[in-house]
């Protein structure tokens, strides 16, 4: 699998953070160029660009280098995905490594390497593929989430042996002070733990929750595998790339990892064509907001990727007949 082309759910809890921590949820995704109502879709998806796009944003608009620290914080069994709470599920640390690991690329463009010996285990966390630079901040992030983890299903206040970070020109005092150890300079990013620490009981497990969610995740796996329907998976970087104003074929490729030749041949071969497919993307995308939202023919031309409303006008006449001012007036949201 290649992350360039790979699509990430994007958890539901995100919103309900964001508001808790006093952050536009609009204001973000307007910041980094991405749909409106990306918090809002039944299964909300990103792919690595704009993954980091997000994360940006939101950095920018918290304006505290603290913030990895309190959103790691904030993450619950309760309110984020099924790989997480497949964590919280486990037996102990050890048993949630080894899950998040497996499923790491259902949530995020990085991987976790486990090395354990007889007294410690050394989690190292790479971007994948090992080419993209991932932000220091988000690198934070994920080794809080680690800690805050561990300490919420044990209920007991585990120190890491150790906590390394590549050289970065910022304050880490309030990180080492929740650690409860000094952060280290290395050429990765890596955290450690006792062998005590990673086998001590977890208090939220529950193996007969985790045989409810296993069967989903190994479902979600196999969606992300390449052998996947091309046809779509290019709907799927589409969508996400339409309010972007990245949707050229040779953009798409790109994040897909193939090349424009490779793209057509294989929309060809299940009888379609990328000009077919961003049309009728389209043309279900107006439908939805015209007719379940209260965006104005402005706001939806941008989330078509259109220039001007003009054009989404015209465009749209085109498909239908009609006018959008005409379906909306017919299906009005109340």
């Amino acid at each position: 699998m290649t992350n360039s082309g790979s699509q990430f759910v994007v958890d539901f809890g995100w919103q309900a953070l964001l508001g808790d921590l006093g952050i536009s949820a609009q204001d973000v995704l307007r910041s980094a160029s991405l749909p409106l109502d990306l918090f809002t879709r039944e299964t909300p998806t990103l792919s690595t660009p704009e993954y980091f796009r997000l994360w940006d944003a939101i950095m920018k608009a918290s304006g505290d280098p603290l913030f990895p620290l309190k959103v790691a914080q904030a993450f619950s069994a309760e309110t984020f995905s099924p790989p997480l709470f497949a964590c919280f599920c486990s037996r102990n640390l050890s048993a949630a490594l080894d899950r998040l690991a497996q499923y790491k690329p259902l949530v995020g463009p990085l991987r976790l390497k486990i090395k354990r010996d007889q007294d410690r285990t050394e989690v190292t966390i790479e971007p994948d593929p090992p080419t993209l630079e991932i932000p220091l901040s988000y690198f934070l992030m994920e080794q809080v989430f680690l800690v805050h983890l561990a300490r919420s299903a044990t209920r007991g206040t585990l120190v890491p042996l150790g906590v390394m970070l590549p050289k970065a020109a910022m304050d880490t005092g309030g990180y080492e002070k929740f650690f409860g150890c000094r952060l280290s300079e290395s050429d990765v990013c890596r955290i450690v733990f006792s062998q005590a620490d990673v086998e001590r009981p977890f208090l939220t497990a529950n193996e007969s929750m985790w045989s409810i969610f296993e069967p989903e995740l190994r479902t979600r796996m196999q969606d992300l595998a390449p052998e996947a329907d091309f046809r779509a998976r290019v709907r799927a970087c589409l969508t996400e790339s339409l309010a972007g104003g990245q949707c050229t074929m040779s953009e798409v490729a790109r994040q897909m990892a193939v090349s424009d030749r490779t793209l057509q041949r294989r929309l060809a071969e299940e009888g379609t064509s990328f000009q077919k497919e961003i049309t009728r993307l389209r043309e279900e995308l107006a439908a939805h907001y015209l007719t379940r939202s209260a965006y104005t023919n402005a706001e939806i031309a941008f989330l078509l990727g259109y220039d001007d409303p003009n054009s989404f006008i015209r465009a749209f006449n085109g498909w239908t007949g009609s006018t959008p001012d005409r379906m909306r007036s017919e299906n009005r949201v109340h």
